[in-house]
């Protein structure tokens, strides 16, 4: 159980409370939770999942230490049938699973993830390349974290965007946003369109409406 709260002595008092119902640890400041770490500073706290991401590289054991700058190459477009089927699959569906976990603090894999989740049932090795790539990506960009300051304003920063027939398979279109409460980031989404837009305008405006959605 995490209590949080500004009020130090309603804190108190409720753990207090608990104490005498549960038997219970305090186990102080919160620093690392499910895979999570959380560091305070005077300014603010961070969030990363730095060591999450070295046990995922240690399962995936690569081969090398290679690192790449961008998650995927420009412009690349992955099909179903792309590439000889993987031999075991078991591999790249665990892999696929634990960095949608790891997108909860870093959302700059989001779309990358979301592209390579959608061959989870039949994987090739092409798919797995692109895989091993954001892995490479991530052992280079292992440090970055979210920041979420004490002090922000608060006020609704939104941000939407969608690419257009992205999926050659399909036509349809990804939605993708985040939303901003001051300096703090605190939701961001990428997912595919349920129907195929006919512009990019259509594309634009249904990812709107998704944003619109979440901040209502």
């Amino acid at each position: 159980m995490i209590i949080t709260g500004d009020d130090p002595e309603y804190i108190a008092f409720v753990m207090a409370r608990l104490h005498d119902q549960f038997l219970m640890t305090d186990l102080g400041p919160l620093r690392y939770f499910l895979g999570i770490e959380v560091s305070s500073t005077s300014d603010g706290f961070f969030i990363s999942q730095e060591k999450y991401i070295q046990d995922l590289l240690a399962r995936a054991a690569l081969g090398d230490e290679r690192t790449v700058e961008t998650h995927m190459e420009l412009n690349v477009k992955l099909h179903p049938p792309d590439g000889d089927p993987l031999p075991d699959p078991v591999c790249y569906r665990h892999l696929v699973g634990s960095l949608v976990y790891l997108v909860v603090a870093r959302p700059d894999i989001s779309y990358h993830v979301h592209i390579l989740s959608q061959f989870v049932s039949a994987p090739t090795i092409v798919h797995y390349s692109h895989l091993l790539r954001v892995l490479c990506y991530l052992r280079g960009t292992i440090t970055r974290r979210l920041f979420f300051p004490r002090s922000s304003l608060l006020q609704l920063l939104c941000y939407s965007d969608a690419t257009w027939a992205c999926d050659p398979s399909d036509r349809r279109s990804l939605s993708d946003y985040c939303v901003f409460l001051g300096g703090s980031l605190i939701a961001w989404k990428t997912k595919k369109q349920t129907t195929v837009s006919r512009s990019s305008v259509e594309a634009e405006l249904r990812s709107m409406d998704l944003l619109t959605t979440e901040v209502t």
